[in-house]
């Protein structure tokens, strides 16, 4: 995030794209409604109708993949209604003409024959946003697992440029992270790409500087992202996988492809804290202890490195990933002898300028923001504030692009997925905690009360979800929730495996990343019926279930 949790209470207008954050980052929304009681506008766009969609001032269901479309259609009113924050373009930005020039061919209708949205609401969007500042833009995987996740990204970063929301409190472009520490192992370089810091592997200063820390000379070439190592496996080059706290057999894109490349690997090692479904198929499993049983930091999604402190000693023979880390280090003939985490974190501190003044001490019970560049620094709550990292914030004129899968006579609707608010992920702790499991105990496909009476559909009958790459079987869920057309399902359920639908060859080509939230599937029921599936917390609507769970 640019700018803080705490700020989106005070933010003038709040615009969530792609993110049912009630579900997801049930924290953050409380800020939300913080807000809303304060008297911010709220605007959502999700192809799904989400909790927050009854509480916003205008809320639409723009077409799977259309945001790159609805984000230029909502620039052109701005630049056309003289909205747009000129003098702030003119002192802080660069490459605003192409910008103009691209966004003035989004007229109001041509966008909402692209999105489903009406012009009216296009209309009422780019005014909200524009005339109500600040303006802090939420997104999550809504908008980035997708072949045009980069472009969608960059988008919202000029929406919030063109309008002066970047680097002013209470603004900013805030992805909402999708696990606890997603942002720290990031920053302390769980990328094929970079050291701590996101220091370039490829760059001859950062890869003498780490290599002089760690006695050893280090690879100049970024490593493979997790998208490239699946063909790997198949070709043969990438023999040997360690995946810690991950489970791709649910998580991963394809998965009998996933499956057949697992196959090739002479050696498979996994380290959880559960015996998910990938470390039901290692040759190795090391047993981890939890976030409960060891000390360490987090960092969270505003850049806030936190300390986590041990509640008990780990259970059984299992360790924290620290050691176990060390220990195989050493077994492969590097020493690994770190007397604690502090000792880890104080030499992170020292080659990563963005945690530098970053102390375990200093770090006390609230944390610090990163950047914190020295001892007397006190963490930077919002980013860009006198000026952006690279000198002036780059427009990027971005035209849009269809998925790279739309449904067709053979496959004639739109799948997405993604989650529901008891389950986290792939459900490998949420499924074993009795409280959480009653809550939805299997999985279920999402289908518009248009689309089932089509299909002859009964709420609870099972029915075949196909796609090019393989089926699977849920329980229907007639709601309106989402779009005529479209179909949802959630990605918590092993014996509903929805990545047995989705592609790993529709990628960005950037980012690397699979378009989980569309892909092309057909439907048909099975003969025999199965019963009506139980409701989340007794509501047939999902939207009904989020918000009886927010109110407890």
């Amino acid at each position: 995030m640019t700018n803080s949790i705490a700020e989106i209470e005070d933010a003038g207008c709040i615009f969530i794209i792609g993110s049912n954050t009630t579900a997801c980052h049930p924290l953050i929304a409380r800020r939300v409604y913080r807000a809303k009681e304060k008297g911010a506008k709220l605007i959502v766009a999700d192809p799904r109708r989400i909790q927050l969609s009854r509480f916003a001032d205008v809320a639409v269901q723009h077409r799977l993949g259309s945001d790159v479309a609805l984000l230029n259609g909502m620039m052109h009113l701005i630049i056309a209604n003289g909205w747009q924050a000129a003098d702030y373009i003119q002192e802080r930005t660069e490459d605003y003409a192409e910008l103009e020039k691209t966004v003035r061919e989004y007229t109001p209708e041509k966008v909402a024959a692209i999105t489903g949205v009406s012009v009216d609401d296009i209309q009422h969007m780019a005014e909200i946003y524009a005339t109500n500042s600040p303006a802090a833009l939420l997104y999550a995987m809504g908008i980035t697992q997708h072949t045009t996740g980069v472009d969608n990204v960059k988008s919202c970063c000029n929406l919030a440029m063109l309008c002066g929301n970047v680097g002013v409190a209470g603004g900013g472009v805030n992805p909402l992270r999708g696990q606890n520490n997603v942002q720290g192992a990031c920053d302390m370089g769980g990328l094929p790409n970079v050291y701590s810091g996101y220091q370039l592997v490829n760059d001859i200063k950062s890869n003498e500087k780490f290599a002089k820390a760690w006695g050893r000379p280090l690879p100049d070439k970024p490593g493979l992202p997790v998208t490239a190592m699946i063909p790997a496996m198949l070709e043969g080059k990438l023999k040997a996988l360690y995946v810690i706290g991950e489970n791709p057999k649910l998580s991963d894109p394809d998965r009998n492809h996933l499956n057949h490349a697992l196959e090739k690997l002479d050696f498979l090692l996994v380290q959880d804290i559960f015996l998910s479904e990938t470390a039901q198929a290692a040759d190795v499993v090391l047993a981890a202890c939890s976030m409960a049983e060891k000390e360490g930091t987090f960092t969270n999604t505003e850049r806030r490195c936190m300390r986590i402190r041990k509640a008990i000693d780990p259970l059984a023979d299992t360790l924290p990933d620290w050691q176990i880390l060390c220990r195989l280090s050493s077994a492969l003939g590097y020493e690994m002898n770190y007397a604690d985490p502090e000792a880890i974190f104080n030499e992170m501190a020292a080659l990563t300028p963005s945690y530098a003044g970053m102390t375990y001490a200093r770090l006390g019970l609230d944390g610090l923001q990163w950047p914190c560049p020295n001892a007397d620094h006190p963490g930077t709550p919002y980013l860009h504030r006198h000026q952006f990292a690279r000198g002036k914030g780059k427009f990027h004129a971005i035209g849009f692009l269809e998925p790279a899968e739309l449904p067709d006579d053979e496959f004639p609707y739109f799948l997405t997925t993604g989650r529901m608010f008891a389950h986290f992920h792939t459900g490998t702790m949420t499924r074993i905690s009795p409280n959480l499991n009653v809550e939805q105990t299997t999985g279920y496909v999402e289908i518009h009360p248009d689309d089932a009476l089509a299909e002859e559909i009964r709420d609870g009958d099972m029915l075949t979800i196909a796609s090019r790459r393989g089926e699977m079987e849920a329980p229907a869920r007639i709601t309106p929730t989402v779009r005529p057309g479209t179909l949802f399902l959630p990605m918590h359920f092993g014996e509903n495996p929805t990545n047995i639908l989705t592609s790993a060859e529709a990628l960005d080509p950037i980012a690397k990343i699979p378009e989980f939230k569309v892909s092309a599937v057909k439907i048909r029921k099975f003969s025999e019926q199965m019963g009506k599936i139980p409701e989340e917390t007794g509501a047939a609507d999902p939207v009904e279930a989020d918000a009886a769970a927010g109110s407890r």
